[in-house]
C-alpha cells in the first residue's frame, strides 16, 4: 500500500517524491522575493512561472480586483455581452498590438490561448475556401501549454508520451532550422499547411534564444507559402523580451497573424489570456452571418480585466519595459562567469529578462534546484537540465548579482 500524504496533486511533479519529502509551501511575496512557511526568504529566480513581471505584493492590483468584484465580478462574454472593463481592456491591448487593427479574444490562460489559435487557424482557412489546410506545425523543444492542441504541437516528447494521438495533422520541425520548415511545406504541400506556431524564445523546453536571423526567415517562409504565423508569446509577452518592446513580435517586426498571450498580462495576479488576431484573419468573421462557436465561461473575466488594467498601469508608470532591457545586460554580466564552473556547460543570455544556466549533467537538475533553495534561491529546471532565470522586472542590479552569487555557491 502506497502512503499518500496530503490532498493536493501538483502539476508536473513526481507525486511519490512530493508525498515523501513534503511540498515547498510559499506563503507570501514582495518584489523579487518570496517567503516559505518557516519564514525563510528566497530570491525568486523565475517570477513564479515567467509571470510576475511587476513583482510580488502589488496591492494596487489587489485593490483594483477587489473594487471590480464588489461592483461586477463577471458576466458572460458570449453573443453581444461584455463587461465595461473587459471592453476597455480589449481596446487598450489592441493599441499595443504588433499588427495595427488587431482584434482581441480573451481566454482563461496560455493553454486556452494556444487551443484558441489552433482552432481559429483551421476555421479561418475553411471560411476563405481552403478547408484542406489543416496541418499545424510546431518545433522540437517547443512548449505550447497542456491542452490537446498544445500537447500535440509540443516538441518535448515526455509531455505527450502515454496519451496516444490527441490531435491529427500536427507536425514538428527543427527548433533552430528554418529550412526544416520549408522542407516540410514543400513535402506535404502548402495547400495542406494551416499555421506555424513559434515561441520567439523556447521557454519550458530549455530556454533557447533564437539563432540570428531565424525569426525573420521563418516569418518570410510563412508569407511566401500562405501559412499563418502564430507567435506564442505566453512567456515573452508584456515586456519580458526586452528592447523596450511590449512583445517579441514588435522587437523583431514579426507581424504575426495570431499571437497568443497570458502570464504577463496580469503578472499572474489572476488567471487570464488573450489572443491577438490580425485584421485579415478577423475579416471573414466580421463580415456578418458567421458564428465562431468557441469561447470560455471566464474569458475576459471582469475581475481579471481589472487586474490587467492595473498591471499595465504599473508597467507604463514605472518604465518597466526599460527595466526588462536593463536586466538583459545585468543577467549577462552576472551569470556568464558561472559557465566556468565544472557543473555548468553553458550560460544562455542576451535577450530580455530571460536566461538559462545549462547543467553539464542534466540528471542532477533537481539536486541543483534543492541546493539553490538551501542558498536562498527559488528556481526550477527546464528542458534538459537548464536552470531557468526569468526574474521580475523590478529585480535590481544588486539583487541580480546576489542571485548569481548564490546560484554559483549552490552549484559549487
Amino acid at each position: 500500500m502506497v502512503t499518500m500524504a496530503g490532498s493536493l496533486w501538483h502539476g508536473f511533479a513526481d507525486m511519490g517524491s512530493v508525498s515523501t519529502n513534503g511540498p515547498f509551501v510559499v506563503t507570501r511575496g514582495e518584489g523579487s522575493r518570496i517567503w516559505d512557511a518557516q519564514g525563510n526568504s528566497y530570491l525568486d529566480a523565475t517570477a513564479g512561472l515567467w509571470f510576475t513581471n511587476v513583482g510580488h505584493g502589488r496591492t494596487e492590483i489587489a485593490d483594483a480586483v477587489g473594487a471590480q468584484l464588489s461592483t461586477l465580478a463577471h458576466y458572460s462574454g458570449f453573443g453581444d455581452l461584455t463587461a465595461d472593463v473587459t471592453d476597455a481592456l480589449a481596446d487598450r491591448l489592441a493599441a499595443l498590438a504588433p499588427v495595427p487593427g488587431s482584434k482581441i479574444f480573451f481566454t482563461s490562460g496560455g493553454s486556452d490561448s494556444v487551443d484558441t489559435a489552433a482552432k481559429l487557424a483551421r476555421r479561418y482557412w475553411t471560411e476563405v475556401g481552403k478547408p484542406e489546410k489543416t496541418l499545424l506545425v510546431g518545433r522540437t523543444k517547443a512548449y505550447h501549454g497542456m491542452h490537446v492542441a498544445g500537447t500535440s504541437l509540443a516538441g518535448i516528447p515526455a509531455n505527450h508520451d502515454g496519451y496516444g494521438q490527441l490531435m491529427p495533422d500536427a507536425e514538428s520541425v527543427g527548433w533552430d532550422d528554418a529550412k526544416s520548415l520549408l522542407g516540410l511545406i514543400e513535402r506535404v504541400g502548402a495547400d495542406r499547411v494551416a499555421a506555424f506556431f513559434c515561441e520567439p524564445i523556447i521557454g519550458a523546453g530549455g530556454v533557447y534564444l533564437p539563432p540570428d536571423g531565424y525569426l525573420a526567415e521563418v516569418r518570410q517562409i510563412c508569407r511566401d507559402h500562405d501559412v499563418l504565423f502564430v507567435a506564442d508569446e505566453v512567456v515573452t509577452g508584456f515586456g519580458r523580451i526586452g528592447g523596450d518592446s511590449w512583445f517579441a513580435s514588435s522587437r523583431f517586426d514579426l507581424q504575426p497573424d495570431l499571437m497568443t498571450t497570458a502570464k504577463g498580462l496580469t503578472s499572474g495576479y489572476v488567471p487570464m489570456g488573450a489572443v491577438f488576431i490580425a485584421p485579415r484573419i478577423a475579416e471573414p468573421f466580421y463580415a456578418g452571418g458567421v458564428w465562431w462557436r468557441h469561447g470560455y465561461t471566464y474569458g475576459g473575466h471582469a475581475g481579471a480585466a481589472a487586474a490587467a488594467m492595473a498591471n499595465l498601469d504599473i508597467i507604463e508608470r514605472e518604465g518597466l519595459l526599460a527595466e526588462a532591457t536593463r536586466l538583459e545586460t545585468d543577467l549577462a554580466t552576472a551569470l556568464r562567469p558561472l559557465a566556468d564552473l565544472d557543473a555548468v556547460s553553458e550560460v544562455r543570455t542576451g535577450l530580455g529578462a530571460v536566461s538559462a544556466v545549462q547543467l553539464a549533467d542534466p540528471a542532477r537538475a533537481q539536486d541543483a534546484v534543492a541546493a539553490m533553495r538551501r542558498h536562498g534561491v527559488s528556481g526550477r529546471a527546464a528542458g534538459q537540465g537548464a536552470l531557468q532565470i526569468s526574474p521580475a522586472f523590478v529585480m535590481s542590479t544588486a539583487e541580480v548579482g546576489d542571485l548569481a552569487s548564490r546560484i554559483g555557491d549552490a552549484l559549487s
